[in-house]
């Protein structure tokens, strides 16, 4: 008997149902550079014009485990957050303004309500980093993926002018650690959260420690921006806190200064960080009463830390001020962000090859 693709298990009309809803969410995140709308074979956005030397700036990433949060209390719309926050805060590392994002969505059965929460989270991800979703991708994919389990990524792309680059070649010792503050555990190290909470309907600080841990990756675009430009020239680093925690993310930033410390014979650039000098957020606490070794926090966890800048030493109090005046007159997610002065960079003692050589703690 012939069967046709609906009766393979996919449903060409639902698809169509589920882009109809994306476009009413595109539409919030127009900007000027845009120059066709979703549903064209490709997205297209014209460079900014008065650019000298352009340079374009891009970072892929999903959103994990964390997913399986989602799924298991029927909350689809902020894990597309997650998935655009991944994404430009690691073009954000560069200096670079994000201009557009494309996401991809996959299914074993597509649903386009769930799917259109999804993308709900996207369009609120770039409203929120001012950037425009520019397109993407929907695939189902029967007998692949499991019905009522979705996957999703995507990619961003930034620009920046070459002179205007955050290489990390500016850093130097004496330099200040200025920190972001998290919104929680963001999108990392959710296979192990996951081995440790499984009840997610428990109450837990005013939520269910399920809402606490859906809470969305901050996006540091605005407010990083901001201070960038008023304060380019002082910022000489900077570091997004993602998988791997402290330990492997806060060492990226250092390759290009500790290049021509080695070629002047100068020992390498390490990063010393103050206990106590920022709060923690009370879920990591929590993770830890649950079994999560104490030890290895710092390897897995952003630990309250989603985002952090090495400056001049003597602009850091400046800028930190700045950053609360951006807070306080935010209307949007980075309303509650605290910076802080979390730590310093110093010179290792010998060569500091290991990860734990490179990131230290002191009281």
């Amino acid at each position: 008997m012939a069967i046709d693709y609906r009766q393979s298990g996919v449903d060409v009309e639902e698809g169509y149902r589920a882009v109809g809803k994306y476009k009413d969410h595109a539409k919030r995140t127009s900007i000027p550079g845009v120059l066709n709308g979703l549903g064209s074979f490709a997205g297209m956005f014209e460079v900014p014009a008065g650019m000298k030397n352009p340079v374009m700036v891009s970072g892929t990433d999903g959103v994990g485990t964390k997913l399986d949060i989602a799924f298991a209390m029927k909350k689809y719309d902020t894990v597309g957050i997650d998935c655009v926050a991944m994404s430009v805060n690691d073009i954000l590392c560069t200096g670079a303004k994000p201009l557009y994002f494309l996401d991809y969505v996959a299914c074993g059965k597509l649903d386009s309500d769930i799917a259109a929460d999804l993308v709900k989270g996207v369009a609120d991800g770039c409203v929120d980093s001012n950037c425009a979703l520019l397109g993407g991708e929907t695939a189902e994919m029967p007998g692949f993926y499991d019905e009522g389990k979705y996957d999703i990524a995507g990619f961003g792309v930034g620009i920046i002018e070459k002179e205007d680059v955050v290489t990390g070649a500016n850093i130097e010792e004496g330099d200040v650690i200025i920190g972001l503050s998290s919104t929680g555990v963001h999108s990392n190290g959710f296979s192990l959260v996951r081995k440790l909470v499984t009840d997610y309907d428990t109450p837990f600080n005013g939520k269910t420690i399920g809402e606490t841990l859906l809470e969305p990756t901050r996006i540091y675009v605005r407010p990083v921006l901001a201070i960038l430009e008023k304060f380019r020239s002082s910022v000489h680093g900077m570091v997004h806190v993602t998988g791997g925690g402290f330990y492997e993310n806060v060492p990226r930033m250092f390759p290009e200064a500790n290049k021509k410390r080695e070629l002047e014979g100068k020992a390498p650039l390490i990063s010393v960080f103050k206990k106590g000098s920022w709060e923690i957020p009370a879920i990591f606490t929590e993770l830890e009463n649950r079994g999560a070794a104490k030890d290895r926090m710092f390897n897995t966890f952003n630990m309250g830390i989603g985002f952090m800048l090495a400056v001049k030493a003597d602009k850091a109090e400046e800028i930190v001020k700045a950053f609360a005046d951006f807070a306080a007159k935010d209307d949007g997610r980075c309303s509650t962000m605290k910076a802080s002065v979390i730590g310093k960079v110093v010179a290792a003692s010998g060569k500091a090859e290991t990860q734990e050589e490179q990131v230290l703690f002191e009281d």
